[in-house]
């Protein structure tokens, strides 16, 4: 089945019907009231009122009965969009097919991930050669709403011992169930209270973790600032497990991992998400303290192999894009750093396995992998299937063989068995989506930001696309915390594409896609570099007709939907519907909810000084919504478990908009129950949260109906 926009002959009965449908619907949508409270701050003698501050207690049974009357004006007006169910239904369709992942070696067993189609965790299988495969962890099974989670299974070197965790509701607190690998006994008790952590063990007899105190207050939204890392030995209670780190040395991020020939620990400690410290434990001796080879944030840096006494480390001190350097455990002064795989114009990610290093470059975005040895020497420029972004390519020293996957916007992902000794690779598992890659096209084109900037974006769409500025289209971005939009496939893109949509990934500063400088350009007084080079991508799409204002919608979320909030409150005229989700909106206050504090490098903070505090006031979405001012049709999405950006941000952005818009466009929020910041939630949650979001966004560009033709 094929399903296209009518937006051909229909295209003035569409936007006459529909939006006489769309206006007479929020003529009549009224929101539910939000109270106004008379709290004031001051930032350095300036008086900045927050009337909405109750709604950041998750607690509270105001906030809870706020959250149900929105969710239920929301569904009201969902409901009243007549093809709402028939995206659902394809999309259903699409989605309903195998999926895999790379497999990982641990023992005697391969151990992948696989979904039939609809279920709504990943399950992990295991499998001997010669044998069957066989279950080994179903999440499916752990609650009945699907919404418990597994986050990360950890094996020992052996494969004999398995610790695993789970999220529940999406939180990003976690509990560790310790089992036996090959009986899937239990082993012990259940470890709690743990976040932002690796599972790190140490020989058979047990791991480092890593957690924060449990707050004073709501445990989803209450600060965490000290992270500590704990050693818990098998057979004792948690109660008495070993700091090793963060008692007495406040850190916001503290990870801890063990080399692959089990000599070291390794421990990356942080301030914020940009720069670590780097300490090093040699475990040959019980005895030895940790010993601190980088002390200061400065850098990011972090221990990828050792062979011996010798470590090899990535860094971007004095190389913005990294490199690989060596030095000996006791000599780890810069002074003695050795080039090992010099920086380029591109930015370098690393991998190991079968004894070679992997480095895959980003060039715009796109994927280059080549081949070292252990002595540094370029083996081989892998060939890849296409262009679009690869990952993999990562294993144990003594394995013969890897894997890699291979993905576009167009193109699910593939999995690829690869022989670094002759570098030959071949098609493992491809999957059989519904969906024709072949009708479809990405086209990478650069624009001109306000200040002159070049920027990268991909625009896919159907091949044949008359570009008329009649295309409905979502523009999406990121800009921020060095994080890169690479190409990838995904159903719910898919299915925009197939019904006439444009989708477009703008590669904004503040991302990680050029390096160290080009996130740099988009922090924090140069973050609004950032909505910059967004609204130029909007004005570029509508320049080249690709869409025009009507038929445009930006999203973002996270630190995108901090983007898609900025973006509508300076240019509410650019765009006709904007979707901002899980979005850091209150800049102000970000950084009193959990381990917000840990974004100041990117954002800064309202504390550190005046002119930070007027810098955040005057982008803060929740700050800027102004009385009397048409925004563009809205639908907030948030979820009540989310303890990363804390849904309070949303709670208040909405509130704003629904105070103070002008006109007929709706605002809307529509609050995801039993689910937090994204990861690890249901399939089912998926498809009816983004069937709400398309039909809400095809709604209000005036599109009352979907011409739907069927093909064999």
């Amino acid at each position: 089945m094929k399903v296209k926009l009518h937006l051909k002959s229909a295209v003035l009965f569409a936007c006459l019907v529909g939006n006489a449908y769309a206006q007479k619907s929020t003529a009549t949508l009224t929101y539910p009231e939000t109270t106004k409270g008379t709290t004031i701050d001051n930032y350095f003698g300036n008086e900045v009122a927050d009337p909405y501050r109750w709604l950041e207690d998750d607690r509270s049974s105001n906030t809870e009965d706020w959250v149900k009357s929105q969710n239920k004006v929301t569904q009201g007006y969902l409901d009243h969009i007549p093809y709402r169910d028939q995206i659902k239904e394809r999309m259903t369709k699409l989605w309903n097919y195998e999926k895999y992942s790379s497999p990982t070696r641990h023992g005697d067993y391969e151990y992948f991930y696989k979904n039939d189609g609809l279920q709504n965790q990943y399950v992990l299988f295991r499998q001997k050669e010669g044998m069957e495969a066989e279950v080994f962890l179903d999440p499916n099974t752990f609650s009945e709403d699907g919404t418990t989670s597994l986050s990360d299974v950890s094996f020992t070197k052996d494969g004999k011992k398995v610790a695993y965790a789970i999220s529940e509701g999406g939180s990003d607190w976690r509990k560790v169930i310790v089992i036996d690998a090959l009986s899937k006994e239990v082993l012990e008790d259940t470890i709690k209270d743990v976040k932002f952590s690796a599972l790190a063990w140490y020989k058979n007899e047990g791991f480092y973790y890593s957690s924060y105190d449990k707050p004073d207050g709501s445990e989803l939204s209450a600060k965490t600032d000290q992270h500590k890392l704990y050693y818990h030995k098998l057979g004792t209670p948690q109660n008495s497990d070993q700091v090793i780190f963060g008692l007495d040395t406040k850190r916001r991020y503290v990870f801890g991992y063990i080399t692959e020939d089990e000599r070291y620990l390794v421990v990356n400690a942080a301030k914020s998400t940009s720069g670590n410290e780097l300490y090093i434990k040699d475990l040959v001796n019980p005895k030895n303290e940790l010993k601190c080879l980088v002390n200061n944030f400065e850098n990011d840096h972090s221990v990828i192999f050792s062979k011996g006494d010798l470590l090899y480390v990535s860094t971007n001190l004095e190389a913005p894009n990294k490199k690989i350097i060596t030095f000996e455990f006791d000599k780890p002064e810069p002074e003695n750093w050795k080039d090992f795989i010099t920086e380029t114009d591109n930015v370098l990610s690393i991998s190991t396995g079968a004894g070679y290093f992997f480095a895959e470059y980003m060039i715009d975005a796109i994927s280059k992998v080549y081949q070292y040895d252990m002595k540094g020497k370029l083996v081989r420029e892998i060939a890849l299937p296409g262009v679009g972004s690869s990952s993999g390519f990562s294993g144990k020293l003594k394995d013969k063989t890897l894997y890699f996957s291979f993905t576009n916007y167009t193109t699910p992902s593939s999995i690829y068995l690869f022989d670094p000794s002759k570098g030959s690779s071949k098609l493992f598992k491809q999957p059989k989506v519904g969906f024709d890659s072949n009708a479809y096209e990405s086209k990478q084109v650069f624009y001109a930001s306000k200040d002159g900037t070049k920027v990268l974006m991909i625009i896919t769409y159907k091949k044949g696309t008359k570009l008329d500025g009649n295309n409905p289209t979502i523009l999406y971005g990121y800009g921020g915390f060095n994080i890169s939009l690479t190409p990838s496939f995904s159903i719910v893109n898919a299915t925009w594409l197939e019904m006439g949509g444009v989708y477009a990934v703008a590669n904004l500063r503040g991302g990680g896609e050029y390096g160290k400088a080009w996130h740099e350009a988009g922090t924090q007084m140069n973050k609004q570099n950032v909505f910059d080079d967004f609204i130029a991508a909007a004005e570029y799409l509508i320049d080249e007709k690709y869409t025009s204002s009507k038929f445009l919608a930006i999203r973002g979320g996270s630190n995108g939907g901090l983007l898609v909030g900025a973006t509508m409150t300076q240019r509410p005229d650019l765009m006709q519907v904007a979707l901002p989700a899980v979005g850091v909106l209150d800049m102000l206050r970000y950084h009193t909810f959990t381990a917000g504090a840990g974004w100041g490098h990117d954002y800064g903070t309202s504390e550190q000084s005046e002119e930070m505090f007027t810098y955040l006031y005057n982008y803060s979405p929740v700050h800027n919504v102004k009385k009397d001012v048409s925004y563009p049709a809205t639908l907030v999405t948030t979820g009540d478990h989310d303890d990363r950006v804390v849904p309070a941000h949303s709670f208040k952005f909405a509130a704003e908009l629904q105070d103070k818009q002008k006109g007929d466009n709706p605002v809307l929020i529509r609050i995801e129950t039993q689910a937090g910041h994204g990861a690890g939630t249901p399939v089912s949650k998926t498809i009816d949260q983004y069937a709400d979001i398309f039909s809400f966004t095809l709604f209000n560009m005036g599109i009352t109906n979907l011409n739907t033709k069927v093909k064999n």
